[in-house]
């Protein structure tokens, strides 16, 4: 049996750190290891930078420019009606209820209902937008389909203010 206050790593797991370019008697001494002259053996030598190419000009600078990223765009969560099939009959089903049932996560600014998938069960559905397919298979199985204003944000749960 171990006794807690003698443990110790096994051997040879613990080793001294190499000191470079202490001298000949070290074995990494004069180049420290680093071979003779060259790109990787300068002081400033190997280029950390994440896409350099050694000095030919980057992909990301030669390849030209495309399209536009809309930064104010809305970031859209979507969900077939066919994952709705897992509520109860007659259930309301709104962001939270989703959230609850992990069918939408992360932030996002707008919820729209798609149509793919079957739905046999009455719900009332609150969303920001949906499909015309998605709005008939609700209305069809008796349910009802409530527009929430676009405005407001589905912030998730940590970020939700305090009334």
């Amino acid at each position: 049996m171990d006794i807690l206050s003698k443990l110790q790593p096994p051997a040879g797991a613990v080793t001294k750190e190499t000191r470079v370019g202490r001298g000949p008697g070290s074995g990494l001494g004069k180049t420290a290891g680093r071979g003779q002259k060259g790109q990787k053996a300068r002081s400033t030598g190997n280029i950390g930078k994440k896409h350099f190419q050694g000095g030919q000009t980057p992909i990301q600078r030669r390849l030209p420019k495309r399209g536009f990223r809309n930064p104010l765009a809305d970031v859209v969560a979507s969900i077939n009606v066919g994952l709705l099939e897992s509520f109860e009959d007659g259930a309301h089903v709104d962001i939270a209820a989703l959230r609850q049932r992990r069918l939408v996560q992360g932030r996002f600014d707008v919820l729209k209902i798609l149509g793919d998938g079957e739905l046999t069960k009455k719900l009332t559905v609150s969303s920001h937008r949906f499909s015309k397919s998605a709005l008939e298979k609700i209305e069809k199985a008796g349910g009802k389909a409530v527009v929430l204003p676009s405005h407001a944000v589905a912030a998730s749960p940590a970020e939700a203010p305090s009334a």
